[in-house]
């Protein structure tokens, strides 16, 4: 044959060849895709005690709302909007999980907490908890748990929800907190509704304690006392957002935004009230008086464990405790969201005897807080680009060197003449 001829035939057969050759895969959809993970440097912060470092561990997440520590060394993270993702060691972001409940995500409302059950390791299930719609736009805090597969969440259980529910995107709280007793406890918001905190055929401005399948403890103080809600433990709250039980003591403290001013913490007891909106150190945000408000003591009202003139806007609540080589520990760490830092409140016992403001340099509002076995400290920042930071404690100072021992005193000289 030809040449020319053979070479029409050899083009011929790769066109064919290509032509016959299968389609590539299309790729997998971005959002199907865990994120890839973005290393940044850790950087040097000064506090009080020496130097921090803070590492960012992911970003690019949407106003994150808690943080879970995973046994495995990863984290699960909410998102307001109501995505539920995990993120690993290594930074990566998952695609969102799918069987999440659906969230009233407007105005403050969202996927709010998550929690391990006492008994993650075994059965692998989470609580949560989150605003949840209601009928003609009304809406009230709720809780689920889960749980938590590949990707996944099933056998999926609301197991409470606040009653009524209410108009507004206000004031949800929320978060949980085990006793290790069985119990559950649920703080919540009162829904920017002032007088449903006092009012207890309501659950609004209440922290709620439960058992964990959601039935109600029959030693709870309001059980079987008319237009009384008998899953009530305390009551008079504004908007609960720390929740956290003392490891050294056992003692619940629970944290809550006061209006302009106020912010308070306190030692819930079952069946006290703890006086919103009658007492207050607070005013509206018109700089006007609240309302009801008819002092800042009140017969029968307990007054706060401690509170702010000025507002830091108190979110996540962490101990920092058993880490004795640590210069801060017996500390308690609160998120602050008006003041775009983390407080570190240093504690004698249950007293307070100190206090100081960490991250201020990064500007961002701190919504979580969590403490890892191994002392490092995570931090979730509630921004459209929302960050997991990982805080290394200052390092404990070194102990200082013994001194030396005294050198036996040196024998006289012999004097001049003796041998």
């Amino acid at each position: 044959m030809p040449l020319k001829s053979r070479l029409a035939v050899a083009t011929t057969l790769a066109v064919l060849l290509v032509a016959c050759s299968p389609a590539p895969e299309a790729a997998t959809p971005a959002a199907a895709q865990p994120a890839p993970a973005q290393p940044v440097a850790a950087k040097s912060l000064a506090s009080t005690l020496g130097a921090i470092e803070v590492q960012q561990i992911a970003a690019g997440l949407d106003h994150p709302w808690s943080v879970a520590l995973l046994p495995e060394g990863g984290f699960l993270v909410t998102e307001r909007s109501g995505q539920l993702r995990h993120v690993g060691a290594d930074g990566a972001i998952s695609a969102p999980y799918t069987g999440v409940p659906a969230v009233f995500a407007e105005g403050q409302g969202g996927l709010l907490d998550v929690v391990l059950a006492p008994d993650f390791a075994s059965s692998k299930r989470i609580f949560l908890s989150y605003a949840e719609a209601g009928d003609k736009g009304l809406a009230g805090t709720a809780v689920a748990t889960a749980i938590l597969g590949d990707g996944a969440l099933t056998e999926v259980k609301r197991i409470y929800q606040q009653l009524p529910k209410l108009d507004g995107e206000a004031h949800f709280g929320s978060r949980l907190a085990f006793d290790g007793q069985g119990h559950i406890f649920i703080s919540q918001g009162e829904r920017n509704h002032r007088p449903t905190s006092q009012e207890l055929d309501k659950l609004q401005g209440k922290l709620v304690r439960l058992n964990l399948d959601g039935s109600v403890p029959q030693d709870n103080p309001f059980v079987g006392q008319a237009n009384a809600r008998p899953e009530i433990w305390s009551y008079g709250h504004r908007n609960m957002q720390g929740l956290a039980f003392d490891p050294r003591t056992g003692t619940l403290w629970e944290s809550e935004h006061g209006p302009r001013g106020g912010d308070e913490l306190n030692h819930p007891q079952p069946g006290k009230n703890y006086g919103w909106p009658i007492i207050t150190y607070g005013i509206n945000y018109s700089g006007l008086p609240i309302p009801e408000a008819q002092g800042q003591v009140k017969e029968g009202m307990e007054q706060p464990f401690h509170y702010w003139a000025k507002s830091p806007g108190l979110s996540g609540m962490a101990f920092y405790t058993g880490h004795a080589d640590s210069p801060w520990n017996n500390s308690l760490f609160l998120g602050s969201l008006a003041e775009s830092n983390l407080i570190r409140l240093s504690l004698d016992g249950d007293k307070i005897v100190g206090e100081e403001r960490l991250l201020s340099e990064n500007s961002e509002r701190v919504r979580d807080v969590r403490v890892a076995a191994d002392g490092a400290i995570y931090v979730l920042t509630d921004e459209d680009n929302g960050k997991l930071l990982r805080i290394h404690p200052p390092k404990a100072p070194a102990a200082p060197a013994a001194p030396a021992a005294p050198s036996a005193p040196a024998a006289p000289a012999p004097a001049q003449g003796q041998p």
